[in-house]
């Protein structure tokens, strides 16, 4: 299997896309005439920087409105293709796109249509090409697969095939079964898309919304295992219209895409084992057993702030590393790490974020395994050098350049907190605070797809419907990536303005990153009173809430003063009951939640207001004006 991508699904000019494309790993290129058009190189030209890149060009598109010209409209049609051959053996490539016609003036008839393309085909046959038919979605007269492929039949002709389209086969819900039948030589490229599940026109909606294989919501796998089914074994090649990406990064565009394409090719061989698509071996995704550790980076000097919250929440200092300035406070399960190192990574974080939740430990069935598959998928490894008796953990940048580690109890890193840490000898005072419920990662919102691509390609974890998160300034866009067990919950908060606090937040520490942590208890009203004996301070919610929620929900009185009195909120689902209490925030709009599940499986979207309004009330005299 080969991997391609249009050179529509990305910014900037031709060169820079090239660059990425290539930089990204991809074999082959399908250039978009347009892009072509507005540079200012020959197409021979065009086909050298191709090849010095390293790859091939996979398609020429589009050829439109071709199929079913009345004349004099015919004749001019093939004049159009003449011209179109001529710039693709100038470039080098052999193959061009032919999409269904929408053109008013187009007439119907299969046979007309084969007739059309039987024609084109020995043209192209002179000068040694090939035509693929395309389908749209939205065709006047073709919009179906199984219509294309019968003109395609009935053409009859070596160098005339199929090009099949994920997007306009699954947005019209068309049978993918159907492709399992058609002769895999006749198939001359796979085009891959997915997108979220939107009622809306067809073409606004395919030029728009489109997104990579697994970042939406529509059937790819299914319709790839079809694809497998023929016997096909040719390029994969993502054609991907998204305003989102065309004002993105091409790199990081250019990495999630070929990501998507190896993830897809992954699933797909897993599930027909004697498919053609065939990619390298590489390890299953990872179970998450749960979250290691949580690590810090911050100057010694801010350190003592944030350890005496931490000392308010129940932590005490546990363990102290043998060689470097790093101590893991620890309650329960939950072990967080303060790195106040004036040396390597965590200091060079500190320097550009400063204090900060740089780094999470995800605690896996193989670590090492885990490793090896991030690298295949194109994460970019972490390592740094060891002291004398340290054990290297298997790492890759994730979130922000953050460092996700991967640990696990079989080989020597389950041992890593013995070999490399002192226990320190400090007073217990736990507040029944026992694992990491979920860890809140902000972003930039162009951001989200990549990261909800990159844990569910890489762990055993599902996303979640996207939830629109109502802040006083605007709006902030959150998914979630858990686990079946909830072993694993992230939930990733993409911010579109900086006026909202997830985008304060961004703006403070120069980038994405954890933005809170929530910890779990079994009786959040006993956790809140250890808690305030041992000095902690909750957020104030304002009253009028517990007004309202008391009226919502239908709360006995005495209930909801016991919930007011400690500041906790409520929300329940149709699984169960769900409590929240918050810390003020620390150092650029960190904060610490700890939560309690009564069967409830959300994560109190519709309290995130409330929380966001007593968060903004604190930090306005620094400078954050009122909403």
């Amino acid at each position: 299997m080969k991997t391609s991508i249009a050179t529509v699904s990305l910014s900037g000019d031709l060169r820079s896309k090239l660059e990425a494309i290539a930089k990204a790993g991809f074999d082959g290129v399908e250039i978009f005439e347009n892009d072509f058009l507005v540079f200012d190189e020959s197409p021979r030209e065009v086909g050298r920087i191709v090849r010095d890149h390293g790859l091939a060009i996979s398609l020429f598109q589009p050829f439109r409105d071709f199929e079913g010209m009345p004349e004099p409209l015919r004749a001019r049609t093939f004049d159009r293709a003449e011209r179109k051959f001529d710039v693709m053996q100038e470039m080098g490539t052999d193959l061009v796109l032919v999409c269904s016609n929408v053109s008013p003036a187009a007439l119907g008839g299969l046979d007309r249509a084969a007739a059309d393309f039987r024609e084109l085909g020995e043209r192209a046959a002179r000068r040694g090409l090939r035509v693929g038919y395309e389908a749209l979605a939205w065709g006047r007269h073709i919009n179906d697969h199984r219509d294309a492929w019968e003109v395609v039949r009935r053409a009859d002709h070596e160098n005339v095939g199929l090009i099949l389209d994920s997007f306009h086969t699954l947005a019209r819900k068309i049978d993918v079964n159907s492709i399992r039948s058609i002769p895999k030589e006749k198939i001359f490229i796979i085009q891959l898309a997915d997108a979220p599940l939107i009622d809306m026109d067809l073409l606004y909606w395919s030029r728009h919304f489109r997104n990579m294989p697994g970042e939406g919501d529509l059937p790819v796998l299914d319709f790839m295992r079809a694809v497998a089914a023929t016997g096909y074994d040719d390029y994969l090649s993502l054609e991907i219209f998204n305003d989102q990406f065309r004002g993105g990064s091409a790199t990081a565009i250019s990495v999630d895409g070929q990501r998507s394409l190896v993830y897809l090719a992954d699933r797909v061989q897993r599930a027909e084992t004697d498919t053609a698509l065939r990619m390298p071996d590489m390890p299953d995704r990872s179970d998450v057993d749960g979250i290691a550790f949580i690590e810090f980076t911050i100057d010694a000097e801010e350190a003592a702030p944030l350890e005496a919250l931490l000392g308010t929440l129940g932590f005490r200092r546990a363990a102290r590393h043998r060689s470097k300035s790093v101590t893991v406070f620890q309650q329960g399960d939950i072990r967080l790490v303060i790195n106040t190192e004036s040396r390597g990574f965590a200091n060079s974080s500190y320097l550009v974020h400063g204090a900060s939740a740089y780094a999470m430990g995800l605690l896996v069935d193989d670590a090492r395994a885990t490793h090896r598959r991030a690298l295949a998928l194109g994460a970019e490894g972490f390592s740094q050098p060891l002291d004398e008796g340290e054990i290297e953990m298997p790492a890759v940048h994730g979130v922000g350049g953050g460092i996700v580690y991967f640990l696990d109890r079989d080989s020597d890193l389950g041992s890593i907190w013995d070999v490399e840490f002192e226990p320190v000898h400090a007073p217990v005072t736990q507040a029944g605070l026992s694992a990491i419920d979920h860890i809140a990662q902000t972003m930039h919102y162009d951001e989200l797809l990549t990261w909800l691509l990159f844990y569910t390609s890489l762990l055993k974890a599902h996303k979640t419907p996207l939830v629109d998160i109502i802040d006083p300034s605007g709006i902030v866009r959150s998914q979630v990536v858990e686990n079946a067990s909830g072993s694993l919950r992230i939930t990733m908060n993409g911010a579109e303005n900086r006026n909202t606090l997830a985008g304060r937040f961004i703006a403070e520490t120069f980038g994405s990153g954890i933005q809170h942590l929530a910890f779990n208890t079994d009786d959040i009203f006993k956790t809140a009173d250890q808690l305030s004996a041992g000095g902690f301070v909750s957020l104030a919610i304002s009253p009028n809430y517990y007004d309202d929620l008391e009226a919502r929900f239908g709360l006995d009185p005495d209930f909801t003063e016991r919930l007011k009195a400690k500041n906790i909120l409520y929300d329940r689902d149709d699984h169960g009951e769900y409590f929240q209490l918050y810390s003020p925030t620390f150092s650029g709009g960190f904060f610490f939640e700890i939560v309690e599940r009564r069967g409830y499986r959300g994560y109190g979207a519709a309290n995130a207001i409330f929380r966001i309004a007593a968060l903004r009330k604190l930090l306005e005299p620094a400078g954050m004006p009122r909403a």
